[in-house]
């Protein structure tokens, strides 16, 4: 291959995995729309139980092999997923995208972080835990934050944090067919809950339509793309890209949801970002950058 065809391969990899992040954002974002109608209960229910059916057919996962020995870590797996998409939707309806996305990804960070040992981490520690104490209304005359919302924000965070570890380890004994074997173990969890609390409602005309855009945008469209990244990009760089997860949320609250933040609220979500970057930036040498579904 060319220098000039791998320059332009890299290009086609960072814009394929920017789509895909903003794609989950938007995602959210529609998803956020569909609470007046069914609850976050019933749009979390749809994304994840359309999510199981758009990549079931995909993936052909009758094909796996799931025994008496390899089942636990799947299914921790799965329902890890499912409680994260859950307690991140939960968490929107009381606070902005762009700070709940924030919240959450000090869970991949900190099973990054947990791993470390050399001096340059503790900086990246610093600058989450400063980021942290700036989003969290722990001072007087902060701006007005749910504490419901931020706790479920961080619910989620542990989820995703849980969903890397067994993630990891379901990957390795079922290989690609284990993001669809969870996401079938995520989505018999937490349907039910959303069938629960919206019933008939979830499959009304005006209702379904949307939630499969969700699940679209949530699983299908972007994987797909991510997949055209992890297989171009440096693990450094995917992981630095990824990074910016939480400032796409926060954009993406502005414009499509208009969620205004505070200067305070974009300097902590900036602080998280930049604790996110240097983490993938300084990583060892083959150290997995997992990624998230959020």
């Amino acid at each position: 291959m060319s220098q000039k065809q791998k320059i332009g391969g890299t290009w086609v990899a960072v814009a394929s995995l920017l789509v895909s992040i903003f794609c989950f954002k938007i995602g959210a974002s529609v998803a956020k729309d569909l609470f007046p109608l069914v609850g976050a209960q019933g749009a979390v229910g749809l994304r994840v139980g359309l999510s199981a059916l758009i990549l079931i057919p995909f993936a052909r996962p009758w094909r796996a092999r799931v025994t008496r020995t390899n089942w636990r870590s799947l299914a921790i797996y799965g329902v890890s997923l499912g409680m994260m998409n859950f307690l991140f939707y939960m968490a929107l309806r009381t606070i902005p995208l762009g700070i709940a996305v924030a919240l959450e990804f000090t869970g991949p960070l900190g099973v990054a972080l947990i791993h470390s040992r050399r001096g340059i981490d503790f900086l990246w520690v610093a600058l989450a835990v400063a980021g942290l104490a700036l989003l969290l209304p722990i001072r007087s005359g902060m701006p007005a934050l749910d504490w419901g919302g931020v706790a479920l924000a961080l619910g989620a965070a542990l989820c995703w944090a849980l969903y890397i570890v067994f993630g990891q380890k379901a990957g390795a004994e079922h290989g690609q067919l284990a993001t669809t074997l969870g996401v079938m173990a995520a989505a018999c969890v937490i349907f039910p809950i959303g069938f629960a609390h919206a019933g008939l409602a979830l499959f009304r005309p005006d209702v379904l339509p949307l939630g499969i855009v969700v699940a679209i945008l949530s699983s299908a469209f972007p994987y797909t793309l991510e997949m055209i990244a992890l297989r171009r990009l440096p693990t450094q760089a995917f992981g630095t890209l990824m990074s910016l997860e939480p400032a796409a949320g926060a954009l993406m609250g502005l414009v499509l949801l208009h969620e205004h933040l505070t200067f305070l609220q974009w300097l902590a979500v900036g602080t998280v970002v930049l604790a996110s970057m240097g983490t993938a930036l300084t990583v060892k040498s083959g150290d997995a950058q997992p990624r998230l579904p959020d």
